[in-house]
């Protein structure tokens, strides 16, 4: 399951457990971390609403013509380029502490169970949920969410949240400039019961503190997932135009400390030189040419000069290091994208060394959430 909220959290052990299965991973996701029981990832999944219209340019938000990726404004911290920006002053020991310590499962690896669906013309009905003890007041919100017909939960084949996993819902929304994002969904019973929800307008770029410093989202990190994820289709058309969503074991996680952009962190035993929820790391440009060298595909060769020219932020906590969307509704599959396909271990030989953390700012201590909840 996703990270819970600091407060709450040190009622917890620490437990680290394979929760998502998908077609190449035997299993993603721990604590805080991404991917439900039984993923959907791989071809010929069931339901979800096909992705509309034509690609946004590298520097738009979403439009009503569209469902692709990016999101927000080119303003958006995870739309900038990051190959320019300065380093933090703890880049080196955060980063050898995150060697020594190394990626969740041992080696960089990509998750790709998590769906998103897209209500391109507007007419999914919008329904009502019963909010669960996973919805934190005044975190989440509590408005209408449309519901797709013949779509589907992260990790299951209907709204059913039978396999006990994170269950997210995620809908992009473009007609009304909205990303919904909720986690623990289950309509099983008949009643749409759901956890943390979180509503975003993609016509604008997030303030500095995004929904609130001290609040969560559907992410324990406070982030928009779906910004963050990346999908066949980008890979295909040889660039990502976004920073990437990344993951860690909570132990390598700094305990309820967080960098902007993110809004909150999570509380638990930390490591030395722990690395802050929102940490924007950036393969180095001295490493790009080997790193790049020494990957198996092209597409694999794709996400990393992604992560050199936009970087990936520190969301989530789990083993998986990186996150993608299933290949439901894309033209390109995960395991046939520029002939080769891009399979779960091919980012392998990526080392927690051949990064750099960009200037992460202040460090805020984790502090109660202070907003008031959209309730439509």
């Amino acid at each position: 399951m996703r990270g819970l909220p600091g407060r709450w959290w040190t009622l917890f052990p620490l437990v680290l457990v394979a929760c998502g299965a998908n077609a190449n991973v035997g299993g993603a996701g721990g604590v805080g971390g991404a991917g439900g029981v039984g993923g959907a990832g791989g071809v010929g999944g069931a339901g979800g609403g096909a992705h509309g219209g034509a690609g946004a340019g590298a520097g738009g938000g979403s439009t009503p013509s569209t469902c692709r990726r990016p999101y927000f404004p080119a303003s958006a911290p995870w739309n900038q380029r990051a190959d320019g920006m300065a380093l933090d002053a703890q880049s080196d020991a955060i980063i050898a502490a995150l060697q020594a310590h190394g990626w969740g499962a041992g080696h960089m690896q990509i998750d790709t169970s998590i769906h998103v669906m897209c209500d391109a013309d507007g007419t999914a009905p919008k329904k009502a949920f019963m909010a669960t003890g996973d919805s934190y007041d005044p975190d989440c919100d509590l408005a209408p969410v449309p519901i797709p017909a013949g779509g589907h939960l992260e990790g299951e084949t209907g709204y059913d949240c039978t396999g006990d996993g994170d269950c997210h819902l995620i809908v992009v929304a473009p007609k009304e400039h909205r990303l919904y994002e909720q986690w623990r969904v289950d309509f099983t019973g008949g009643p749409y019961k759901g956890g943390c929800l979180a509503i975003w307008d993609t016509s604008v770029t997030p303030p500095v503190s995004g929904r609130g410093d001290g609040c969560t989202s559907a992410d324990a990190g406070g982030f928009p997932m779906a910004a963050l994820l990346f999908d066949a289709d980008e890979v295909a058309s040889g660039h990502i135009d976004h920073a990437i969503r990344f993951i860690l074991p909570n132990n390598i996680i700094l305990n309820n400390t967080f960098v902007h952009p993110a809004t909150h962190a999570t509380g638990h035993t930390s490591l030395p030189n722990a690395v802050p929820y929102g940490a924007h790391l950036r393969l180095r440009a001295d490493r790009l040419a080997a790193v790049k060298a020494a990957l198996p595909s092209d597409a694999a060769r794709v996400v990393a000069q992604a992560l050199h020219d936009y970087g990936m932020f520190l969301s989530d906590g789990g083993n998986i290091a990186l996150t993608s969307e299933d290949d439901e509704s894309t033209t390109a599959k995960w395991d046939s994208v520029m002939g080769k396909g891009l399979g779960a271990r091919d980012l392998q030989t990526i080392m927690p060394s051949d990064f750099e953390m960009i200037d992460g700012g202040k460090r805020y201590d984790n502090a109660s959430c202070a907003r008031t909840p959209l309730t439509q």
